[in-house]
């Protein structure tokens, strides 16, 4: 059997690790993937992300590819293996064969992010939420949501000294919604620069609490300056919820 290219379905809480991308001398998301394929093929297997996650932040689905020689009629079984070989805070859903050349990063047409913050301290979601004591103006940080669609160049919300060579992203959808004390906020985008997410909700939770005027967020745009931006969120009330990519990359699994 030749070796052929699989696409990897699963989802994982990020408080143990540190972040997707192997890392020396730390636990990475990445490693315990290579280390429960290793035990269920018994061959080292490279696995590549469809993007990185930092340091504590989650992923509700995440999507990973990698080569190696398997009998995809037995996808629930090879699942269900390597699912008693990962620790609890790491589930796979779905294995999918796919093109040969079929790419998890270069390949992903959407990606999409929510973050999670609350005005009430909750035990139960301590470690899901960003817990802020004063209640922000939605109508405000939705207004400033819809602003976003008029850009594409968002280098003001980005890690700085990065290797990207471009700040260019289409974002396809951001709002914001609130139930009780919980709120949301829902981002879509062709691609995402590093610390982008965080940064942007910082910045609109600034015009949320009334200590940056809704007029001032273009010209954060603007200046394409990092330090323009407010601060970034903590990592914990992130999760990156869903890929996409073109159909004709799938093979029929059947």
């Amino acid at each position: 059997m030749s070796q052929s290219r699989y696409f990897l379905d699963f989802s994982y809480l990020g408080d143990a690790y540190h972040g997707w991308q192997r890392q020396p001398n730390v636990t990475s998301v990445q490693q315990v993937i290579e280390e429960a394929l290793f035990t269920t093929t018994r061959k080292e297997t490279l696995v590549f992300g469809a993007g990185r996650t930092d340091t504590g932040v989650h992923a509700k689905q995440m999507i990973a590819h990698f080569d190696a020689e398997l009998d995809i009629k037995k996808e629930k079984q090879l699942v269900y293996q390597l699912n008693s070989y990962l620790p609890r805070d790491i589930a796979v859903k779905h294995l999918f064969k796919v093109n040969n050349d079929a790419h998890a990063r270069f390949d992903a047409t959407e990606r999409s992010y929510e973050y999670h913050l609350c005005t009430e301290k909750d035990p139960f979601e301590a470690y899901r939420h960003y817990h802020i004591k004063s209640i922000p103006d939605i109508e405000l940080m939705n207004q400033a949501a819809k602003i976003l669609f008029e850009y594409e160049d968002f280098e003001c919300f980005s890690k700085t000294k990065t290797d990207v060579k471009t700040f260019l992203c289409k974002i396809i959808h951001a709002e914001w919604t609130v139930k009780d004390s919980n709120y949301v906020f829902k981002i879509s985008a062709d691609r995402f620069l590093r610390n982008m997410v965080r940064a942007i909700v910082g910045t609109l939770l600034e015009i949320g609490l009334k200590k940056q005027d809704l007029n001032v967020f273009r010209k954060i745009i603007e200046s394409k300056n990092r330090s323009e931006a407010g601060l970034s969120v903590p990592s914990n009330g992130l999760f990156l919820t869903k890929i996409t990519y073109p159909k004709s990359i799938y093979i029929n699994n059947e």
